[in-house]
């Protein structure tokens, strides 16, 4: 499956390069949802709520209202994760909250826990220049879980690659840059249904 994301900064759809450094901003948020209707989901990441900068639930609320979206950042607490859900998330992401002290050290100890894994290649994203599919394939060997791997994919031969072991993907950068076509990827998304 192919998820096109929308990550939200000061209420503005953006794109960050490896999760530090803003390097876009893309169409408001219903715009860019109106532009990923082809896709059966969404992947929505509220930025400052992950950096602990304030919020953009209003907006996250809204998309998850309108669209099969999976919701994430900023989710640390229990009370959180159930709201995204009542507001229409269909998962909600759980990040660096399950690695905290008290949380949970080992994907393998996170798998009674989960329903799957999306998993970042950080130092390739919004770099444009591929992702790291071996890595990915390590992954994939790891558990059964579902995994969408995101973090610099940018061909559709890194999307065909991903999907023939079973991994989702996310993209962004690729998208908002106009390297990765809607309608290439809708076809391709249809594709692999």
């Amino acid at each position: 499956m192919i998820l096109p994301c929308i990550d939200l900064m000061g209420g503005k759809v953006v794109q960050l390069r490896q999760g530090r450094e803003k390097a876009l901003e893309g169409d408001p948020p219903l715009e860019m949802l109106k532009k990923f209707a082809a896709f059966p989901q969404i992947q929505v990441i509220d930025l400052d709520a992950a950096l602990g900068q304030g919020s953009n639930d209003a907006i996250v609320c809204e998309l998850a209202a309108r669209a099969v979206a999976r919701v994430g950042g900023g989710v640390r607490t229990v009370e959180r994760a159930q709201a995204l859900l009542a507001a229409g998330a269909c998962r909600v992401i759980v990040g660096t909250a399950a690695f905290t002290p008290e949380g949970i050290n080992r994907q393998s100890q996170l798998e009674p826990y989960c329903s799957g894994f999306l998993c970042t290649c950080v130092d390739k994203e919004g770099m444009l220049e591929g992702t790291d599919l071996d890595w990915f394939r390590r992954l994939r060997a790891a558990t059964r879980h579902e995994i969408t791997a995101a973090g610099g994919i940018t061909t559709l031969d890194e999307i065909r690659a991903l999907a023939e072991i079973g991994i989702h993907a996310a993209l962004g950068m690729a998208v908002y840059t106009g390297r990765l076509s809607l309608q290439e990827l809708a076809m391709l998304e249809s594709g692999l249904r």
